[in-house]
């Protein structure tokens, strides 16, 4: 199989984050922690990394998306753009989870890699995303990536995952990590404080698609918000 050029966006938290990668490396990588920012940043973004490697549009052979759970207007203008992109330039289109892609990422931490060498197959990782209030998006994966617990949306108190801390050692990580710190006190469960969501950390899991050829279906493709939107109406209507 050829080495394909694949183009990776990730928005799905505040973090704007857009990678080019040929096979399974890297070569250029561009991100943002501006909040509010994707629409304005994104397209900029996909011009500078394929600038600084040397490429064009033209010659991708995929674009990938940071699927979600995350922000909705993040997640939408990733997928919209992702999905313009693989129509008009007629690639495929790929899609990986953003807890699965931090799960990922997580493996080259050096705080991670010393707990593996510690516990080993007893070490779980799990990345949070803050979803407001003490609620979070969370997932469990085990060190070899398969999924422990499948994706959920949990409200979190002292109880919260006790099983399972009495079982595994787990590294809780990302930005709905940060708020739990108080209420998950266990002498098994370690908080990392610097892993984010990145297109950096797409290029492996989107990679083992690719050459499994799992594409997504550009007309009917969707985020994975993984609750339902909620719009609200304003009590007081200023007229």
């Amino acid at each position: 199989m050829i080495k394909a050029l694949i183009l990776h966006i990730e928005t799905a938290t505040d973090i704007c984050s857009v990678a080019l990668s040929k096979g399974d490396q890297q070569l250029s990588l561009v991100e943002s922690g501006q909040e509010r920012s994707h629409a304005v940043l994104l397209n900029r973004f996909i011009r500078e990394v394929l600038a600084e490697a040397g490429y064009s549009l033209k010659q991708l052979h995929g674009v990938a998306v940071s699927k979600g759970p995350g922000s909705y207007t993040g997640l939408r203008i990733g997928v919209s753009t992702a999905k313009g992109l693989a129509y008009a330039l007629e690639i495929p289109l790929l899609a990986s989870g953003t807890l699965e892609n931090m799960a990922f990422g997580a493996m080259a931490h050096p705080e991670v890699i010393r707990l593996s060498n510690m516990y080993g197959e007893h070490l779980l990782l799990c990345p949070m995303l803050d979803a407001r209030r003490m609620e979070v998006y969370a997932g469990f994966y085990t060190w070899n990536h398969t999924p422990f617990r499948k994706v959920s949306a949990d409200v979190i108190d002292e109880s919260s995952y006790r099983e399972i801390l009495s079982r595994y050692q787990v590294c809780f990580f990302g930005n709905g990590s940060l708020k739990c710190m108080e209420a998950l006190k266990h002498p098994n469960a370690h908080f990392i404080e610097d892993i984010h969501p990145s297109a950096s950390s797409m290029i492996g899991p989107v990679w083992r698609r690719y050459t499994k050829e799992q594409f997504e279906d550009v007309a009917y493709f969707e985020p994975f918000y993984l609750k339902d939107f909620i719009a609200t109406t304003p009590r007081n209507k200023v007229l």
